[in-house]
């Protein structure tokens, strides 16, 4: 198994993805192999620094870099030798299973689509992220930011990507489908959740469970919300700034401290035909660690070919 890793994306790369990289090499089984995509040279200098053996990675050297704030789709195609652009690349020819960046999420989302492509079958690839429950566990929120529309038959494909995605990864059993609203009752919503709800409610694909409100995001009566991207990441930033206040008040809380983004590592983009992990920019050493070990997670327990099935 190899699992490709862009050394240069994120805010504070080279350095703390060859750090993350450093940290997820000790957690790796024999015959599990990183791969570092991006500048060879700087990164031997930092694991020389932590006296750590470049022996235990493999090298694909490249000093071009696609930025965070430039366009991806042009940023693709104009740097073919970028960390991202080669990764994808070798992703493409299996010179590598899975492929993870906390660098330009719309180039990762752009790349996936021109390399690996969409599952046959799949309208529209989503980005997922975890949500701590109160009582215990987690949940799992999609879109949360690749679509910032859709249509009916787009949210129904998220429900069963949701579905598989919380039951390989994650563990949990028939996982219940909710659709996010602005109240439960069948006909609330606006045109796009009023024409989805009948689509669930069919639907023998995934456990659906009905609309739930934005106060239910918590709660234990749900494991996967769908929602378009627009709407998914207004709630993933919101989530996120609370584990941010909570650390600037100075208050100790286990329920909001499982807000902290490190933990889960990375979004996968759920719907193209091989492991994609996209971190936040911000990713830490134990950010880069984690978004390691989900790409070898996602490997492990077969989910594209899980997806590929569903969409037969």
């Amino acid at each position: 198994m190899k699992i490709g890793l862009d050394i240069m994306g994120g805010d504070f790369a080279p350095k703390a993805a060859v750090l993350g990289a450093i940290e997820a090499c000790k957690v790796l089984s024999a015959g599990q192999k990183l791969v570092l995509i991006g500048d060879k040279d700087i990164a031997l200098s930092i694991l020389q620094e932590n006296n750590f053996s470049p022996d235990n990675f493999e090298f694909v050297h490249t000093t071009e870099v696609i930025g965070m704030g430039e366009h991806p789709t042009k940023a693709i195609v104009q740097k073919p030798n970028s960390s991202i652009s080669v990764g994808f690349q070798m992703l493409k020819e299996n010179a590598i299973q899975a492929f993870s960046s906390a660098g330009n999420t719309g180039a990762m989302l752009v790349g996936s689509m021109f390399s690996v492509k969409t599952v046959p079958g799949v309208i529209r690839p989503a980005m997922t992220t975890i949500v701590p429950k109160l009582k215990g566990g987690l949940g799992i929120i999609l879109d949360v930011g690749a679509n910032a529309d859709c249509k009916p038959d787009v949210l129904l494909q998220f429900g069963v990507l949701g579905s598989l995605l919380a039951e390989s990864i994650y563990g949990i059993p028939n996982p219940r489908i909710a659709l996010m609203n602005i109240g439960e009752e069948e006909e609330k919503g606006n045109l796009l959740l009023q024409a989805t709800y009948p689509l669930m409610k069919d639907t023998k694909l995934f456990n659906f469970v009905g609309n739930v409100e934005g106060r239910d995001l918590f709660a234990d009566n749900n494991d996967v919300v769908v929602c378009d991207g627009f709407t998914g990441n207004i709630i993933l930033k919101l989530a996120e700034s609370f584990y941010v206040i909570t650390q600037k008040k100075r208050f100790k809380d286990e329920f909001f401290d499982r807000f902290n983004y490190e933990q889960y590592g990375g979004s996968p983009i759920l719907g193209v035909n091989a492991p994609v992990v996209v971190g936040h920019g911000i990713s830490s050493p134990e950010a880069i660690k984690n978004m390691v070990l989900l790409s070898r997670n996602m490997i492990e327990t077969n989910l594209i070919d899980k997806i590929k099935l569903a969409f037969q």
